[in-house]
């Protein structure tokens, strides 16, 4: 008797022992959870330390200012978020291809590119690598599942253009001189027309082109040509052709504008407005949304509202003065007009009327 009192106490004590046992770890499960997270966490910071990000450029960063705007918007993002980041240079469109392909064979976690330029490349690339993370900016390839391309409202800042020209204009003559000709430029020279006839209906606007982007020549050639038409503002349109514009306002007096980035610094006495481009934001946010794991394929569209376009004086404050040809009170009625175009009041679309 005595020992099968022993045997039923020693099972009551194990039976004790193990469902104390199981309680403790029920009582422990939301520590342990939360350990995980933390487990979880530290994974995720050391993945962005490890994380490598590539820019490859179809140019060279000195030659167009747009370029060096989109490097310092990159570069900037990735001191912030603690990613190694890297812009690759091209010389010509050969070079460009092989530089492309060495940072998929160097194994970079994204590769960004951008322009029209790049998109025959970025598209072999993107079939031959269909895993591989790629983005472009400043054009869209829609139809390439592993592509984010960023576009940009341009349309929206001409229209603010063309309405601060017809602010301005005191002959009611006003010129574009543009890069090509076509759908790649219409968001520049259809945008400013409608701007123009905003403010201005009796004005009109002459157009004349370049033929391409890096003729300085020619476009101040153009320019000339307009001013003896009289155009007393004339909008360079041609990138780095626009410095010929530049060159023709300072030697006839007229006022210009220039593009991307604010060109008012080289000659605010002429060159009074610059219609922008936040191509630094915009690589800024790619580099962000991907480490962030908020990255997304498919075409994005910057415009006013997401401040992707704007103008000198308008959207964005300049170094240099307020040219007296503009005055604050046709900088509060450009304002005004670009939040009609924001909240969609305002039509500043390509729609040719």
């Amino acid at each position: 008797m005595k020992k099968r009192l022993a045997v039923l106490m020693t099972l009551a004590l194990v039976i004790g022992l193990l469902a104390a046992c199981g309680g403790g770890n029920n009582g422990n499960q939301g520590n342990n959870a939360a350990n995980t997270g933390s487990n979880n966490a530290s994974n995720t910071d050391s993945e962005k330390k490890d994380m490598k990000i590539a820019l490859v450029l179809p140019e060279e960063i000195g030659v167009n200012p747009f370029f060096e705007l989109m490097d310092k918007g990159f570069q900037q993002a990735g001191k912030d978020f603690g990613v190694e980041v890297k812009t690759i240079e091209s010389s010509d469109a050969s070079a460009f291809e092989q530089n492309f392909r060495a940072a998929v064979a160097e194994k970079y976690d994204l590769i960004i590119t951008a322009t029209f330029q790049a998109e025959d490349a970025l598209r072999k690339i993107a079939a031959e690598n269909p895993e591989l993370p790629l983005a472009i900016i400043d054009q869209v390839v829609p139809d390439v599942p592993n592509v984010r391309s960023v576009a940009f409202k341009e349309n929206e800042a001409s229209f603010l253009l063309g309405a601060a020209a017809g602010l301005i204009t005191e002959s009611n003559v006003v010129g574009n001189i543009v890069a090509i000709e076509g759908e790649l430029m219409d968001k520049y020279t259809v945008g400013f027309e409608k701007g123009l006839k905003h403010t201005n209906p009796d004005a009109k606007v002459l157009v004349s082109y370049v033929g391409g982007f890096n003729d300085t020549a020619k476009a101040k050639e153009l320019a000339m040509v307009q001013h003896s038409q009289g155009a007393d503002f004339i909008a360079g349109m041609s990138a780095v052709s626009d410095f010929g514009v530049f060159d023709a306002a300072k030697e006839k007096g007229f006022y210009t504008s220039g593009q991307d980035v604010d060109r008012t610094i080289n000659d605010p006495e002429h060159i009074i407005l610059s219609q922008l481009k936040g191509v630094d934001t915009v690589a800024y946010e790619t580099v962000k949304e991907f480490v962030e794991g908020t990255f997304e394929y498919g075409p994005s569209y910057y415009g006013l509202a997401e401040d992707g376009v704007g103008l000198t004086f308008v959207t964005r404050d300049s170094e240099s003065p307020l040219s007296e040809a503009i005055g604050e009170e046709n900088i509060a009625k450009l304002k005004e007009i670009a939040e009609g175009i924001k909240n969609g009041e305002i039509d500043a679309s390509v729609t040719k009327e």
